[in-house]
């Protein structure tokens, strides 16, 4: 039986505070075991997981966000790799507005063009066949600057053939631009006629940002050198609004992974000072509120460890699993089964977690409690995972833990013929649910042999795919539950239900806790 503690604990002074010292100790040694593997092996990823973390809390105002990433873009030394990967965002999320910056500056381009064949082709070559308005952005600048300002620039227009064209040869006939010797005539440009870099012709060709991908590197670096060395106040305004109006989901997940670890724990410490978690709220079911109590926490945090772990067994235990199991350390796994199967022997000794509960109450460090329930909690991800394999499992601990369900049969792929009646919701309040027989097919279909002996059992029952059998295909054939903890609202398959309902006991579990200590 797989004990859920879901059930609000009720304290007495014969409470076993020798069990609530064994737990606590098995826990601390599965925090070093598991840490160890994360040590060895992951740090880069658990700290992406502490990102993705970060990047869903919705608390964060837009000014303070914009504080919070200005801080690293103004400090010294000048962080490069963080401000070319805000730049590339600003250029791909806002190309308009990087494109009027690009195009007040039109001079910069005579450099950009200068001695490269290939930019100048990508921009200038682009004539149509059919007419002037079908230009490309660039051909369209060269030719009306070159109509416009015909008698200080005509003379620079190579053309391909045996004679040159007049402007009002080519005025009727626009598609004669095709004839034009490209690449010379911006090399001619670039050498004599200086007036084209400034027009409004060109300028005009610049404003959508298109030109920012001819080769963004070039643009980045010229930002950034306007933003920290010129000190540029309108591209300084241009990005203060991006970092103000873009989502603080996207800026986490693309600015994070560029920090270094001091930077990363000092960006930590900024948010702490920026989150005032509700109290009033108690949220707990949602992860973001959550792990904003545990960040408000963080300043008692030693070092950055102790925050990547909590992180991973409170919201990443799916990610945390297979890290655990994906890992070629079999020696460190064979270790936390036997820690996991200790600690749920004293689960079925005591049925109860209010040893534990009670211990967390004197507790002052409330970082140090919420990590034994966040531990806690993934003992209870990693034995439903592994012990849940079919509906009776699942529904035999639905029963144990008072979970009352339906089954659903939403997501199970399952034979039509095992729909319930109803097509609908079957209500389930045992164990067991009835099986039906599945109808036979055609004779020439071949089944694949089973592993398990229940030939009649629909829930347990896959159609004649041609993948391999594991335990995770079993799952995916387990159907689904609406389950009364939060009033048959979502169907939950077997595959999800582990993160879920550890999460659910995480919550319940922290809603008595500060719900005791105020």
């Amino acid at each position: 039986m797989i004990d859920l503690f879901l059930a609000e604990p009720v304290f007495n002074e014969e409470d076993d505070v020798g069990s609530a010292k064994l737990r606590i100790s098995l826990l601390s040694r599965l925090e070093s075991v598991l840490w160890k593997l994360l040590a060895s092996g992951g740090r880069s990823e658990v700290r992406l997981w502490l990102s993705n973390t970060i990047a869903s809390m919705t608390s964060i105002s837009p000014q303070h966000q914009r504080e919070l990433f200005m801080t690293f873009l103004r400090s010294k030394p000048l962080k490069w790799d963080f401000a070319s990967h805000l730049l590339q965002m600003f250029f791909e999320k806002r190309q308009r507005e990087a494109g009027v910056l690009i195009a007040k500056r039109s001079y910069i381009m005579e450099k950009f063009f200068e001695g490269n064949p290939r930019r100048i082709s990508q921009w200038f070559s682009n004539f149509a066949t059919n007419g002037a308005s079908d230009h490309g952005k660039g051909a369209k600048a060269l030719a009306q600057f070159s109509f416009v300002n015909r008698d200080i620039c005509w003379e620079e227009l190579e053309w391909n053939g045996k004679h040159g064209q007049s402007p009002a040869v080519v005025a009727t006939k626009p598609h004669y631009f095709l004839d034009l010797d490209v690449h010379q005539t911006v090399k001619n440009f670039i050498k004599n006629v200086p007036e084209f870099w400034y027009s409004n012709e060109f300028s005009e060709s610049l404003k959508d940002g298109e030109i920012l991908f001819l080769d963004t590197k070039f643009f980045v670096k010229y930002l950034f050198d306007q933003m920290l060395k010129d000190d540029s106040r309108d591209v300084w305004d241009a990005i203060n609004e991006f970092l103000t109006q873009e989502p603080f989901s996207s800026l986490c997940q693309h600015l994070l992974i560029t920090l270094e670890e001091a930077d990363f724990c000092c960006f930590l410490k900024m948010l702490c000072k920026l989150l005032r978690p509700s109290r009033e709220t108690k949220d707990f079911g949602n992860s973001s509120f959550l792990f904003e109590v545990v960040l408000s926490k963080y300043g008692d945090a030693e070092s950055l460890d102790q925050i990547l772990l909590l992180n991973a067994v409170i919201n990443q235990g799916r990610q945390l699993l297979r890290f655990v199991q994906d890992e070629d350390a079999e020696e460190e796994l064979d270790e936390i089964k036997t820690i996991i199967y200790e600690i749920s022997a004293i689960s079925s000794n005591t049925h109860s977690l209010s040893p534990l509960l009670k211990e967390c109450y004197r507790r002052k460090k409330t970082i140090e409690v919420i990590k034994w329930l966040g531990l806690q909690s993934w003992v209870l991800h990693y034995r439903m995972s592994d012990e849940c394999q079919t509906s009776e499992l699942w529904e035999s601990l639905f029963v144990d833990n008072g979970i009352c369900f339906r089954k659903s049969n939403e997501y199970a792929l399952l034979d039509h013929s095992c729909l319930s009646e109803d097509d609908g919701f079957e209500p389930c309040n045992t164990a067991s649910v009835k099986s039906k027989k599945r109808k036979r097919g055609k004779k020439g279909r071949k089944r694949r042999k089973r592993d398990f002996d229940d030939e009649d059992s629909c829930d347990d029952e896959l159609l004649d795919f041609d993948i391999k059998r594991d335990k995770t295909d079993l799952k995916l054939n387990t159907g689904s539950w609406l389950l009364s903890i939060d009033n048959y609202t979502v169907p939950w398959n077997a595959i999800d239900l582990p993160e879920y309902l550890s999460k659910q006991c995480m919550a319940s579990w922290m809603k008595w806790l500060f719900t005791n200590r105020e």
